[in-house]
């Protein structure tokens, strides 16, 4: 594999990447600019950055990996990352915005009223963003790796800088400007290698190769990341998926950058039509992957096939171009979704813990920015030092478990709290507690301990079937028996996340 060719798009991608970061720093200049962009981005362009911080390195080279090892069961992955914005659509999209919070945290006080649930919800975020974090920074590293050799933590590094960089520059504005672009930096360098590879398959003149026979790879729900009971781990799958797309901060924050309700169910159609067109590239790769490369060498991870397999279908100078553009697009994805992440767990740090409640402050928005950018320094260092210490788990398998915690807490909290007037306060923070205990410790066993056999091995490897249900039942219950904590003003709070803003514009 020539480096050269690799360390030019790499490079390419983070020059590009702080240009137009420092250009987002022209216009940031209050409190409204660097947490939501003024909330004046159109949905559009909204569109364009949620597809470049939501295609992550899961989606660019996990996604591939898995369809190459375990069949087309893995296709269940693109499936549940889409429909999880259609149940954001449907169920949060407009309240959310109408909410007219910053962070997620905000939207937890302002619907229940209560320090102590807005606490919970904080941890809850900055929790999921480094969970979230990790496979982008090991990712980044297996990238750099495999492209030019380099050890495996200056990838990482490299990513936790720049990111630092364009937050600390712009925030919001820097960042929306950024994921807009990489987007379709990212959809044309998977897509042009993919269909150049199928141009090789199929005009090499000889017949066609065969797909590998093995099970996984004939008959549906038999391989889900090799574990057993894979009818339970597939629906598990698609409910952590579908359900946890609305618990992740680096995704909600976005809706509070729309300007109107109308404007956030805009943005996610718009969203569902581009994830659409981007998922259809992953699995190509795993295909041809099992065409070309039926077994990689020993120790070499089933998450660098997408950058491995151009190689091996052209090999020479093509080949090699092709895979330093792929790597350059793998880069886009890790900036951009790392980026997102690291603006909602800045936000949450810089209001809770390093300056106090967003609504208790109402000036000197220098003082604001200052703290942002010292967040946004301690939101990557951390996943940045972890992402050193834990062993990879995979990058598809470890988002998955990301979205297992977001489903299990933050899902409940918004469904019930954007739709149910009676969801108490002591609810609310049992459902966040008992949902995001379960679900950490389900994360935890999977990531320290590794896959376990039978039962045990699929409930903790995919605890979502199991999880949620449990928090939404644990916050509906606890509410009915405390009526008393339901919130003074829920009556007046809920008018306000179902009311159209022109109608509350023309009533003003």
């Amino acid at each position: 594999m020539n480096t050269a060719y690799g360390v030019v798009a790499i490079t390419l991608i983070c020059t590009v990447t702080l240009v137009i970061g420092a250009f987002g720093l022209r216009l940031s200049r209050t409190t409204s600019d660097f947490y939501v962009a003024g909330r004046t981005v159109s949905p559009h362009r909204n569109a364009s950055a949620i597809g470049g911080e939501y295609l992550s390195a899961a989606s660019f080279l996990g996604i591939a990996g898995l369809v190459y090892t375990n069949g087309l069961d893995m296709l269940w992955f693109p499936v549940g990352y889409t429909v999880g914005y259609v149940v954001l659509l449907v169920l949060v999209a407009a309240p959310l915005r109408r909410s007219g919070a910053y962070t997620l945290a905000d939207f937890a006080e302002a619907r229940l009223e209560s320090t102590v649930v807005r606490r919970l919800a904080s941890v809850l975020v900055v929790g999921i963003g480094w969970l979230y974090l990790l496979p982008q920074l090991q990712g980044a590293g297996l990238a750099l790796r495999t492209v030019t050799g380099a050890p495996g933590w200056v990838g990482g590094l490299i990513v936790a800088l720049v990111v630092v960089a364009n937050v600390a520059a712009g925030g919001m504005r820097s960042i929306t400007l950024v994921q807009a672009v990489q987007y379709w930096v990212k959809l044309t360098a998977i897509a042009v290698p993919a269909f150049v590879l199928l141009w090789a398959w199929f005009g090499d003149g000889s017949p066609a190769p065969q797909v590998a026979s093995s099970a996984q790879w004939k008959e549906p729900l038999n391989g889900l990341a090799g574990q057993g009971h894979p009818v339970y781990a597939t629906y598990s799958l698609l409910l952590a998926l579908g359900l946890g797309t609305m618990g992740l901060p680096h995704v909600l924050v976005r809706f509070y950058t729309n300007p109107d309700g109308r404007a956030a169910r805009r943005t996610t159609l718009t969203v569902v039509a581009l994830l659409g067109l981007f998922y259809l590239f992953p699995p190509l790769y795993g295909v041809l992957g099992r065409v070309y490369l039926p077994s990689l060498p020993a120790g070499v991870a089933a998450d660098s096939l997408v950058l491995r397999l151009p190689g091996a279908v052209l090999p020479g100078g093509v080949g090699e171009l092709l895979s330093a553009v792929l790597a350059g697009g793998a880069f886009a994805a890790f900036l951009s979704t790392a980026s997102g992440l690291t603006i909602s767990v800045a936000g949450v740090i810089e209001q809770d813990l390093l300056r106090g409640r967003l609504s208790r402050v109402t000036g000197d928005d220098a003082t604001v920015v200052q703290g942002f950018r010292l967040a946004a320094l301690l939101a990557i260092v951390v996943p940045y030092a972890a992402s050193r210490l834990i062993e990879p788990v995979g990058l598809a398998t470890m988002v998955s478990l990301a979205f297992a915690v977001a489903a299990s807490t933050f899902c409940p909290l918004l469904v019930l709290g954007a739709w149910w007037r009676r969801l108490s306060t002591v609810g609310a923070a049992a459902g966040l507690l008992v949902g995001g205990t379960l679900a950490t410790l389900a994360v935890g066993v999977t990531v320290l301990a590794g896959p376990l056999d039978g039962w045990p091995g699929a409930l903790l490897g995919q605890p979502a079937a199991w999880t949620i249900p449990v928090a939404f039942a644990t916050a509906i219950v606890v509410s009915i028996a405390t009526p008393g904590r339901v919130p003074r003003h829920t009556a007046r709070t809920m008018v306000r996340l179902h009311t159209p803003e022109d109608l509350a514009l023309d009533r003003g």
